[in-house]
């Protein structure tokens, strides 16, 4: 397999929250903003495996600022790290006034999917192809979050 770097699967989008997808103090809820976190996060994992992905988990979610009725939501998935079927995708929403053009980071998350055969099995995945000083400082980053949740699930058992 091929190595691919993570800008060759990278997907950017946009969404305008409207009223029905806001709480009654006029900001997005929560559960909006995570449905399009994991649908931009597939998209990524997609592109990168080539494959049909599943959501195995959604490693960390931090909602930092709220989305207002009227703002445009920037989402920017990337894939930061690959194992022998799964990947971490990392996932930034940024809030734009479109009035003012004022953008602020609102969300994070850092979520795991799995890469599928024709069978629904686990299958491989492509290595990486770091190019960037942010793509090494995001897959260094994305090992300590895999290496903590491998320790973490052996204390557990």
């Amino acid at each position: 397999m091929q190595p691919k770097p993570p800008s060759a699967s990278a997907v950017d989008t946009r969404y305008l929250l409207m009223p029905h997808q806001a709480n009654p103090q006029g900001t997005a809820f929560g559960g909006v903003i995570m449905a399009w976190i994991d649908m931009v996060a597939s998209m990524a994992a997609q592109r990168h495996a080539s494959t049909e992905v599943v959501t195995a988990s959604i490693d960390s979610l931090h909602f930092k600022h709220p989305i207002n009725i009227g703002d445009h939501a920037i989402l920017k998935a990337s894939v930061n790290y690959v194992g022998k079927t799964s990947m971490e995708v990392g996932v930034q929403v940024i809030r734009e006034d479109p009035k003012s053009d004022v953008n602020m980071i609102t969300t994070t998350a850092h979520l795991t999917f799995v890469a599928l055969d024709a069978d629904r099995n686990p299958t491989p995945v492509p290595p990486l192809k770091l190019q960037t000083d942010d793509e090494i400082r995001r897959h260094s980053n994305a090992k300590l979050r895999v290496n903590y949740r491998k320790e973490l699930l052996k204390q557990m058992k």
